[in-house]
């Protein structure tokens, strides 16, 4: 067990790491039975490091979180902090009811993860008390920072932005709602030093439109399967090159989520088959994910072979 950073250091690392880099939510390692390979997913794991992210998030939403025993999250959270050894931040998922969620919280603290992203709860909607009440069960829980992550039922108002912010171990929010007017008015009830961040699918369709309201970091996708897309979008939007950010769109970001709409759940699955694409041993998505079919797959090679052709690299 290693001893976490305090929340301040934390968010300051992350910060910077934002500002340098897309932030990395690698694919979860199985076998072809459905087994997790722990030796197929640190491999995988160091390529993503190698391509330069502002940090790295294991064991969330693209790594099946919700599909992961705790054995296997162990083995997930460790092989990525191995990996980092300490150079990005490492911020682990966890999630369901906050007595789970705190469960999977001292498996990551354990593990020596940095920060943990909060995910949606399980099932029901709530009130607003309750999904503060939920952050401050599990922030009275664990000492690691806590990154709360807004969408599908869980939305907050300005007012619960406010009383997660409190909190002395809440240091940001993901958003996944893309909802503008919602948004800049929780960033505007935020502290000053409050980390926000674009947690849209396929978030570079909505990066320029998320910075108008100063968010301008966001997750990637796309960086677990084409680093080189990944990398070369982050630096023209970066630098204000909008030509190369609309070609980017336009060639293969914008293809890429026509057919990821086509099947429910080929947010990750089209990832993870574009992840075999390109060689790497992650093996197919666990139930109630499927894998694409053939036909789905043959236009996810030509979307990808296109995306690639923009930045100079091959499949």
């Amino acid at each position: 067990m290693t001893v976490s950073a305090g929340p301040v250091a934390v968010a300051r690392r992350l910060r910077e790491g934002m500002a340098g880099g897309v932030l990395s939510f690698p694919l979860t390692g199985f076998r072809d039975d459905g087994t997790l390979d722990p030796d197929g997913f640190r491999a995988y794991v160091a390529q993503r490091l190698a391509a330069a992210p502002g940090a790295v998030f294991p064991a969330c939403g693209t790594g099946e979180f919700f599909s992961l025993d705790e054995d296997e999250y162990r083995q997930v959270v460790t092989i990525t902090v191995e990996e980092a050894a300490g150079l990005v931040p490492v911020v682990a998922g966890t999630g369901y009811g906050w007595a789970q969620a705190v469960r999977f919280a001292r498996i990551a603290e354990d593990a020596g993860a940095d920060a943990l992203l909060v995910l949606p709860h399980y099932l029901v909607a709530a009130p607003q008390d309750g999904l503060v009440a939920q952050l401050e069960q599990i922030a009275a829980r664990t000492p690691l920072p806590l990154i709360a992550y807004q969408r599908g039922q869980v939305a907050f108002t300005a007012d619960s932005l406010r009383r997660i912010a409190a909190l002395p171990n809440v240091i940001g929010l993901k958003d996944g709602h893309s909802d503008l007017d919602r948004l800049q008015r929780l960033t505007l009830a935020a502290p000053e030093d409050f980390l926000f961040f674009n947690g849209a699918s396929t978030a570079e369709i909505q990066a320029r439109a998320y910075a108008t309201v100063g968010v301008p970091a966001y997750s990637s996708a796309v960086h677990a399967f084409a680093p080189e897309i990944a990398g070369a979008f982050f630096t023209a939007l970066r630098d204000g090159d909008h030509g190369t950010v609309d070609k980017l769109l336009r060639g293969f970001y914008v293809p890429l989520v026509e057919l990821r709409d086509r099947v429910p759940g080929y947010a990750v699955s089209l990832v993870k088959a574009a992840a075999r694409l390109r060689g790497h041993s992650v093996g197919p998505v666990r139930a109630p994910l499927t894998d694409p079919s053939p036909a789905d797959l043959a236009a996810l090679t030509a979307v990808l072979t296109a995306g690639l052709d923009l930045v100079g690299a091959t499949l």
